[in-house]
């Protein structure tokens, strides 16, 4: 099966090189490598050879970075090169070894199904870097999701667990999903929004043991109050789609610290805006 990954990168160059690094170990690598560069023309110069790759721009429009797009741009150019199976690869994640075999053997086997691998996340790198031989021993698998022993697949019906770091499908159910839907921007919701696309349309999850993705560590502040506009503008497009609000989580740790507050009677989300912070918005 003609399989393709995709990777969209904006920054994270070191994160990008040893993703490649990893790429280069597979056993019997992707035959089609797409690399959508979002908002930065840097990223060509990062990228190597090793597997096939071609490099796609994509621009954002002044209302954060149109993350969905991109990955359906990725996409259109996957299949366009003939890729009957695409693999959805965040830049922070390097593939384990058997990823892409397992998930050749998934697709083969499941259906109609959005084929998710488990993440496993690593620490903060060592002096030299991670070592390839140590990200198996070193990572920690995600505490809310599944992680099914190596070479097993477990069907599963939870679109809600559903997230984009690592996920594979094939090139027909791709067409039935329809992919990302383009009106989110900037951080949040657009992969919980594709969970609920799939669930609506029929298509369940697998959960492919040992299709294994590690996270390379990368500093992240809690609560994301860098987001907090992205989080309540997609917030609300998602409660419009799918009549509920994603990223509850978060948004209960910004009412705590008084930056939100919920409407109750209108299900509704809002920034709250004190005199300093008015202030320092119209500086």
């Amino acid at each position: 099966m003609r399989t393709a990954v995709i990777t969209v990168a904006h920054g994270r160059h070191g994160h990008l090189r040893r993703q490649q690094e990893g790429l280069a170990a597979v056993e019997r690598p992707p035959e089609v490598r797409i690399v959508v560069a979002l908002d930065d023309p840097q990223v060509a110069d990062v990228v190597d050879d090793r597997v096939p790759t071609r490099t796609v721009p994509v621009t954002s429009d002044g209302r954060g970075l149109p993350l969905a797009r991109a990955r359906n741009t990725g996409a259109r150019a996957a299949l366009a090169a003939g890729a009957r199976l695409l693999v959805f690869l965040d830049v922070d994640c390097i593939p384990c070894p058997a990823l892409f075999r397992r998930y050749r053997e998934a697709a083969r086997t499941a259906g109609t199904r959005l084929l998710c691998g488990p993440v496993a996340y690593l620490p903060p790198p060592p002096p030299g870097g991670y070592r390839a031989e140590a990200l198996a021993t070193s990572a920690a698998p995600h505490p809310a999701r599944p992680a099914p022993p190596d070479g097993t697949c477990v069907e599963a019906d939870d679109h809600t667990l559903f997230w984009s770091l690592s996920f594979a499908v094939t090139a027909s159910t791709w067409a039935r999903l329809g992919g990302f839907h383009e009106g989110y921007h900037g951080y949040g919701a657009e992969d919980t929004d594709l969970g609920q696309q799939a669930r609506a349309r029929g298509i369940g999850l697998c959960w492919v043991g040992g299709a294994t993705a590690y996270h390379q560590h990368h500093p992240v502040s809690d609560p994301p109050v860098e987001h907090l506009d992205d989080i309540l503008r997609n917030g609300a497009l998602f409660r419009r789609r799918w009549g509920w609000w994603p990223m509850t989580g978060w948004l209960e740790r910004f009412a705590a610290e008084g930056l939100v507050r919920h409407d109750a009677p209108d299900d509704r989300w809002e920034r709250v805006w004190d005199d300093a912070r008015a202030g320092t918005a119209r500086s």
